[in-house]
């Protein structure tokens, strides 16, 4: 999906389903500043890879003024990015972040200074940070990871897993097989194995 029109309309969508707030999509493309945000985001990251350096930063940076996040231009972001309020979220130059991704206000995806080149995280898919939660260095976070409120994670994180504290640990994990019971009136359903670490 690389149409502008399809992702933004994917992106109110997916907003809409977010937000227990939000009424209508004309409300959240008028009123919410994360859309505003994204949408200035691809179009200083199409600069971006055009090597127009200046213009895509000078574009970022007017969209940190009026919608108080940041997202670098080089920053790689898939589709259906939800910001719940927004402020404060900085996504560092060689950030890459899935689809369906959720961040409330503060988060940062952040280097720690010492690497080169890859500098960011990488976020997967159907990922949720909490309010606060600083990602930083060059590690993974993988598809279906919740991070807690405030947590600092520097550390990889595998697939399904929710992740606390400072510096960030592993509390639980959906592991992925699956499981099929009966129940007592010998129906049949599967249920996923869960185990706590």
């Amino acid at each position: 999906m690389r149409n502008p029109f399809e992702l933004l309309v994917y992106d109110l969508k997916n907003a809409m389903k977010n937000d227990p707030a939000a009424r209508n999509p004309i409300e959240v493309f008028l009123l919410y500043p994360f859309i505003h945000a994204v949408i200035h985001y691809r179009i200083s990251h199409l600069l971006y890879k055009r090597k127009f350096f200046f213009l895509a930063r000078l574009i970022s940076q007017l969209s940190r003024f009026f919608t108080g996040i940041e997202i670098h231009p080089g920053a790689q972001i898939g589709k259906g990015l939800f910001i719940d309020h927004g402020m404060g979220v900085v996504i560092g130059e060689t950030a890459e972040v899935g689809d369906n991704v959720t961040l409330y206000h503060g988060v940062t995806l952040g280097g720690t200074g010492k690497d080169t080149g890859k500098r960011h995280p990488t976020v997967g898919n159907n990922v949720t940070i909490g309010s606060g939660a600083k990602i930083l260095g060059p590690i993974l976070i993988g598809d279906g990871v919740k991070v807690g409120a405030n947590s600092v994670v520097l550390k990889d994180i595998p697939a399904n897993c929710t992740a606390v504290g400072i510096p960030a640990k592993i509390i639980y994990k959906k592991s992925a097989p699956v499981i099929e019971i009966s129940d007592y009136n010998g129906r049949r359903k599967q249920i996923y194995n869960e185990m706590v670490i």
